[in-house]
């Protein structure tokens, strides 16, 4: 096959190079590039990012937010799981013998789709639940339309409830009046669903995928499209559970932060106060917090190998801090943990450090010892109260 194409065709001429078509004439701007530099023909990759990193949006056609998604499209190649994931500290999860009534409170309070479900803990999973799956399952319970083991069930269920009724129901003169109203056919009898029953004994839980932190975010975008499971559970190299990733947080790292109509905006990381201190997110990174502190905010050595500023501070303590805590430091400032639980701390106060006096000790006074003048006198001295001096009169 000639490498060259007929004169009169439109067609740039291909070369074929691996598994890569390439056009045999390159882009005039990046044999600019390519002779400015003297960089040698490579890979189509490293084509594209040199064009990003040396061009200007007017040069190349594409927009700033096509810019943006390309670098984030090459980046993804390098990024893993443990760039991506939601730390374990920051996971909600749910017993599988929870009941349903709660399940809804927890799904309605923790504003996501899906849950993971363990065990006894989140070293142990079971699978994960969907919502939907949950309004599936009740709806069908409304509409009697449940499988036939949990139909009969359901029905024994309501005859033992019938039969306690008849047995504490008072005698009617007349019971030929006494008809029971039946429910419509038509629409849902929410009645029907009995919302103490356990997780378990829905059949709603789904399976969930095991990754490593060290897989490739790529990867586990393609085994979650191949296998429609949308969410991944990071264990470590012993089995435990170090996070949790969903596709929706790999496809954030090409278009960027993805928030729906349920997503409420949050308040920023860390806000200063009217007494010029600063209320502060324990996930607040270093940066943010010296960027807006400033730079005498200095954590040295306990905030080298930490991100955040809960991070820094368990490093600088030693030690998880309770709440209602105050910590010195960093510099001339001081740390108050006004809320954390017994795995983290969670929102701190930060404000210039005040002087607080040494405690008092007290010396023990003798008790032979005279008293002093102006000191109070000691029961020890006091003597039977005479008649009349109103020490212990009516």
């Amino acid at each position: 096959m000639s490498d060259t194409m007929p004169s009169g065709s439109s067609l740039p001429a291909v070369v074929h190079q691996g598994d890569v078509l390439r056009p045999a004439a390159e882009n005039w701007l990046v044999r600019a590039i390519r002779t400015l530099f003297g960089w040698k023909p490579g890979s189509v990759r490293e084509d594209l990012q040199v064009v990003l990193d040396a061009t200007t949006p007017d040069d190349t056609g594409f927009s700033a937010i096509e810019r943006t998604m390309l670098r984030n499209i090459l980046g993804l190649h390098e990024r893993r799981i443990a760039d991506v994931m939601v730390h374990r500290a920051d996971i909600v999860a749910i017993r599988q013998d929870i009941t349903l009534g709660e399940l809804m409170g927890l799904f309605e309070s923790a504003a996501h789709s899906r849950l993971v479900v363990y065990n006894e803990t989140l070293d142990d999973p079971v699978g994960i639940v969907h919502i939907r799956d949950l309004l599936a399952y009740m709806t069908a319970r409304a509409r009697d339309e449940l499988p036939s083991k949990t139909k009969a069930a359901s029905k024994a269920a309501a005859a033992a409830t019938a039969a306690a009724a008849v047995k504490t129901a008072p005698l009617k003169s007349s019971p030929a009046k006494a008809s029971r109203k039946k429910p419509s056919t038509k629409g849902l009898d929410l009645r029907a669903i009995d919302l103490k029953i356990p997780l378990t004994e829905t059949g709603i839980i789904r399976k969930l995928l095991y990754v490593p932190p060290s897989m490739r975010a790529i990867d586990l975008l393609a085994q979650m499209q191949a296998s429609r499971i949308h969410l991944a559970l990071v264990v470590d190299e012993y089995g435990g559970t170090d996070g949790l990733v969903s596709i929706e947080d790999i496809v954030e790292q090409i278009v960027g932060e993805i928030d729906d109509e349920h997503d409420s905006a949050e308040p920023p990381s860390i806000v200063r106060q009217a007494d010029n201190s600063f209320i502060a997110d324990a996930r607040a990174s270093l940066e943010d917090v010296r960027s807006v502190i400033g730079e005498d905010f200095v954590t040295g050595e306990a905030g080298e190998e930490v991100e955040t500023l809960g991070g820094y501070l368990v490093t600088h303590v030693g030690r998880l801090p309770v709440r209602g805590e105050v910590i010195s430091g960093p510099g001339n400032y001081e740390i108050e943990v006004l809320d954390a639980d017994p795995r983290r701390v969670k929102r701190l106060r930060i404000g210039a450090r005040k002087e607080r006096p040494a405690p008092r000790q007290r010396e023990p006074r003798r008790r032979d010892a005279p008293n002093e003048p102006g000191a109070p006198q000691s029961n020890d001295n006091i003597g039977p109260a005479a008649p009349g001096d109103g020490a212990g009169s009516p």
